[in-house]
C-alpha cells in the first residue's frame, strides 16, 4: 500500500458515496475500481469500472456502504484525492479533487502528474 499508514488513500464525500452505493446495487456490484492509464490530451484519464471481485492488491475505501478500490498502479497517483459527485443542469458525474495533479485539459476529462510521481 502507497501512502500514510492508517490514512485512507482517497476520501469519499457524502454525495459521492450516495451515489457510489446506489451503483452497486446494481446487478450486485462489490464497488467500483478506480485506477489511471494513459491517454487524453494532458497524459493520463482516470478510470472507473465495476468490480464483482476485490483483487486482495486492491486499496479498499468503504464509507456509508459505498465501496471503492483502488488498482495497485494507481494508488500513487491518487493518494490524497477527494471523490466528489457533482449535478448541474448540463452533466453530472464524479469529480475528482487530486493534489498530485499539476495540469489538466479543458474538459477536465485528461490530467497531467507531477514528474515525480510519474516516475516512480
Amino acid at each position: 500500500m502507497f501512502g500514510i499508514p492508517g490514512k485512507q488513500a482517497v476520501t469519499i464525500t457524502d454525495k459521492a458515496a450516495a451515489q457510489i452505493a446506489k451503483l452497486m446495487t446494481k446487478d450486485g456490484h462489490q464497488g467500483l475500481r478506480i485506477g489511471v492509464k494513459k491517454g487524453g490530451c494532458a497524459g493520463m484519464e482516470y478510470t472507473m469500472d465495476y468490480v464483482t471481485e476485490v483483487d486482495p492488491l486492491d486499496e479498499v475505501v468503504e464509507q456509508d456502504g459505498a465501496r471503492v478500490m483502488i488498482a495497485p498502479m494507481a494508488q500513487m497517483f491518487l493518494f490524497g484525492t477527494e471523490i466528489d459527485y457533482e449535478v448541474s443542469l448540463l452533466e453530472s458525474g464524479f469529480k475528482f479533487r487530486n493534489p498530485n495533479v499539476v495540469d489538466a485539459c479543458g474538459c477536465g476529462e485528461s490530467i497531467k502528474f507531477d514528474e515525480k510521481i510519474a516516475s516512480t
